[in-house]
């Protein structure tokens, strides 16, 4: 039966746009990353009894993961930026009223799909704007949505997702496979865990790029207090987990780097490894040759691998590869092709066992791919996508709320640490790591509970809306 005193309704958009600089290069794919524009939305919403209320969400507008291509970068750049704009203002404009599931859905399967070919139309052919990148512009306005919502209903987001706020159950939203599954009566409440984990494991990020040893350096190294060899990362934070960054299409490369960065775990007490092999790879017998040489020459490191992370391309349509023969060595996790549930439902079939969710691809598709999988059995990650700022913070609670396979990724502190200092006063262990642990325990509130009223943020002009501070 419909809460329409429940619903919500947009009132106000404003956008930011944040520069920040890298202290370090990051390697995705071919594209080495100096610099990234996290994207910042204030949202106003008005509740069915006019109340409004103010939410806030981030995303960076990382070009490299969102758009591999081999065409200009800033091109790619100036792009995601305007179809953000854009957005902002459509978004301002929408009649729609409802819970934030509901608008961020609809908003997704209808006038996103539109918007994305309008602006395509103007564009040459071959640069235009994939998927996975609309949904990472359309994401930071989600975020704000869900955040707002919380913040007119003086309760925190994630207790927001059943039956008395939501209009609709996941019968509505969702599809099972030919299984028993249903999803009548059932709503992401019942999918989330009741007590979430607000102390975690961290995930340690080792890109292409980083120094493992001394003939990684290059003598460009910042001298800034933070770590720059993984040893003293590992070290400093007390790391017990590390993701590997792998090439795909050099299997000597990958191999060596996953039998020293294996040697250094080993020596440094270090318990998991994962790999990401940078969706480059087209056959399953290159994963697979890696992991069975692995298991016979360095039996510990092979043991120490949780799980491997989308090895394959993007496009789960075009590349349907049967990749059953990985799986059956380690769970095998989608990322970059797990745009919604219903690529979740197709990798399934194909053979994956897991689900790394991303608030990048937004709250709204995150939530939803994690009910499909949990209902089908499917372990779940969360990945970062190096958040900074506020994006770190529902990042983190959806891991919390989630029941991952090993806590959260986390890498905003590798690469840009100070980007985050006014979060990080308010916040102190969820923007640094510390024995291994994020914390989030600070946290509090309605909303995501950013407390975004004690964060000193100096924001910039906005591109969109009205000026406020943080």
């Amino acid at each position: 039966m419909p809460n329409a005193d429940k619903n919500a309704s947009i009132r106000k958009v404003s956008l930011y746009f944040i520069p920040v600089e890298m202290r370090v290069p990051l390697k995705f794919g071919a594209q080495v990353l100096s610099s990234v524009t996290c994207a910042r939305a204030k949202v106003t919403v008005e509740g069915a009894d006019g109340k409004l209320a103010t939410g806030w969400g981030e995303t960076p507008l990382s070009v490299a993961w969102v758009w591999p291509a081999d065409f200009d970068y800033e091109n790619r750049h100036k792009a995601l930026k305007d179809f953000t704009l854009q957005l902002a203002k459509s978004l301002e404009s929408s009649p729609a009223a409802g819970h934030p599931l509901e608008l961020g859905h609809d908003f997704i399967e209808h006038d996103l799909h539109l918007l994305q070919d309008r602006f395509n139309a103007d564009r040459e052919p071959g640069t235009e704007l994939p998927h996975l990148a609309a949904l990472v512009c359309f994401s930071l306005f989600d975020i704000a949505i869900h955040d707002a919502y919380g913040r007119l209903h003086q309760v925190p987001t994630y207790e927001t997702y059943n039956p008395t706020y939501m209009n609709r159950d996941l019968s509505r939203f969702l599809q099972p496979d030919a299984s028993h599954v249903s999803f009548e009566g059932l709503y992401p409440a019942d999918f989330l865990s009741e007590k979430p984990e607000l102390k975690m494991p961290v995930w340690h990020l080792v890109g292409g790029l980083d120094p493992i040893d001394d003939e990684g350096l290059t003598g460009n190294e910042p001298d800034d207090g933070y770590p720059v060899m993984l040893r003293n990362w590992i070290r400093e934070d007390g790391l017990d987990c590390l993701k590997i960054k792998l090439r795909g299409n050099d299997a000597e490369w990958d191999y060596d780097r996953l039998s020293k960065i294996g040697k250094i775990a080993q020596e440094e007490n270090v318990t998991w490894l994962t790999t990401d092999f940078n969706c480059t790879v087209r056959d399953p017998a290159y994963v697979n040759n890696i992991l069975d040489r692995l298991k016979l020459e360095e039996p510990v490191t092979y043991q120490k691998i949780l799980y491997v992370e989308q090895p394959f391309p993007y496009d789960l349509e075009a590349n349907q590869i049967d990749v059953r023969s990985v799986s059956a060595r380690k769970p095998l996790f989608m990322d970059e092709s797990a745009h919604d549930w219903k690529f979740v439902k197709m990798g399934r079939e194909l053979g994956w066992t897991g689900v790394a969710l991303k608030t990048c691809k937004t709250q709204t598709g995150a939530l939803l791919s994690l009910c499909w999988a949990k209902a089908h059995g499917m372990t779940l990650m969360v990945q970062d996508l190096t958040n900074p700022m506020l994006a770190q913070i529902p990042h983190f609670l959806l891991a919390a709320h989630a029941g991952t396979i090993m806590g959260v990724e986390s890498n905003g502190m590798q690469f840009y640490p100070e980007a985050s200092a006014p979060e990080r006063e308010v916040h102190p262990r969820l923007f640094r790591r510390q024995e291994g642990i994020l914390d989030g325990s600070t946290l509090s509130g309605p909303g995501f509970g950013y407390r975004v009223e004690e964060i000193a943020r100096e924001l910039p002009s906005p591109v969109y809306g009205s000026s406020a501070h943080a």
